[in-house]
């Protein structure tokens, strides 16, 4: 039996703690929020019952059956398709960019074949190989798809000049040439009945899990075997070669008799509106929406991340890697800690993608454990 030290009470560290636990491991969880489940936390607001992400909405989709198969050991997966919409230019469109989304723009009726075509005709032909958010955009959808959808959001999202992003960021949205508004493409998504505090609730809900919130990691001096660090490299070493940029996201809550509108979530692409978007939480829970007879949104502002506020998303920009470099140098020093999840390996993760990645670290310990070998430190690539 091994004693372990998990820091951070998210989704990442409850998943290598329930698999440690459950091979017969004594494990201490620690996290300074004062609830569990990190920004997935959610829970219900008093004054209109409604289930709030109190972080930010978060949708659970997955490629991977197993993955899928976990959560729903711990909660019931309720089916949700988010279909996002997008207000520029004072009209309302529908996203991720479609064949409705390009017939909208372009006041056009297009079929299938003729809208590839004519998206083919608009691409910029002479950026091969895009290095940036904007060369990947124009190579892609041309210059008024991204003006009106992505210019003016990015530069909200990411304090940054899209030509300074890189060219991954916009790979990861998809472009449809039928009027498929599903956001994920994914054949495995859902939001937990219950919200996603309890999910955690229920994964951390074994004998040999102790839970301990309100305490900074930095205040405890126990010792143990082996430690999983969830939470930001750059603070586990006390800054010492500098802070990594993150993102922050502040909220202004909003509350309303009946509908506020009409959608769970709907983009602000017009870079003279302030905040990014307004996410209405009752629609997040479909099953619910007969329940309640008001409604709780949240208009979502991103901003340079300071030293107290909560880090969201790290920024990549052209200067990043030569800081991050230092810091993974530093982490692949260290005896007996691993550093995991979206800010222990300072990358934008998706929840499953952190549910697959505990597991491998956790599975990996007990294999070794029950070899009798020091447990090295797991490590993902940072790049």
């Amino acid at each position: 039996m091994k004693r372990i030290f998990i820091v951070g009470a998210g989704i990442t560290g409850a998943v290598i703690a329930r698999e440690l636990a459950e091979n017969g491991h004594k494990i201490l969880v620690m996290d300074e929020r004062p609830h569990i489940a990190g920004n997935c936390h959610s829970e219900r607001d008093p004054l209109t019952g409604v289930m709030e992400h109190k972080y930010g909405p978060h949708i659970f989709h997955t490629d991977k059956k197993e993955i899928w198969n976990y959560t729903n050991r711990f909660c019931e997966m309720m089916p949700y398709v988010n279909r996002v919409k997008a207000i520029a230019g004072g009209r309302v469109y529908s996203l991720p960019v479609n064949l409705h989304t390009i017939n909208q723009l372009f006041d056009k009726t297009l079929s299938p074949s003729e809208a590839a075509e004519f998206i083919k005709s608009l691409a910029r032909t002479d950026i091969r190989e895009p290095s940036s958010f904007e060369e990947q955009a124009l190579a892609m959808v041309g210059e008024k798809i991204y003006m009106t959808f992505f210019e003016g959001y990015t530069r909200k999202q990411w304090g940054l000049d899209p030509k300074l992003l890189p060219a991954s960021i916009l790979k990861r949205l998809p472009l449809r040439f039928n009027y498929d508004d599903n956001y994920y493409a994914h054949p495995y998504q859902g939001i937990p009945a219950t919200g996603y505090t309890e999910m955690v609730r229920k994964i951390l809900e074994h004998e040999g899990i102790e839970v301990v919130l309100g305490c900074k990691f930095e205040d405890h001096n126990g010792k143990f075997d082996h430690v999983y660090y969830t939470g930001p490299i750059d603070r586990y070493f006390g800054y010492s070669e500098g802070r990594l940029e993150y993102r922050t996201l502040k909220f202004d809550t909003l509350r309303v008799k009946g509908d506020y509108q009409g959608n769970a979530v709907i983009n602000y692409c017009d870079s003279d509106v302030p905040f990014t978007r307004i996410t209405e939480h009752k629609y997040f829970a479909p099953w619910e929406m007969g329940s309640f007879s008001s409604s709780i949104c949240y208009k979502e502002y991103s901003s340079q991340c300071g030293h107290e506020d909560e880090p969201y998303y790290p920024v990549r920009h052209a200067g990043y890697s030569d800081l991050l470099n230092k810091y993974i140098g530093l982490a692949k020093l260290q005896n007996g800690v691993s550093f995991v999840g979206r800010l222990g390996t300072y990358r934008y993760i998706d929840m499953d993608a952190a549910i697959a990645e505990a597991l491998t670290a956790a599975r990996e310990s007990v294999s070794l454990f029950n070899c009798k070998q020091e447990l090295p430190s797991f490590f993902i690539d940072m790049h």
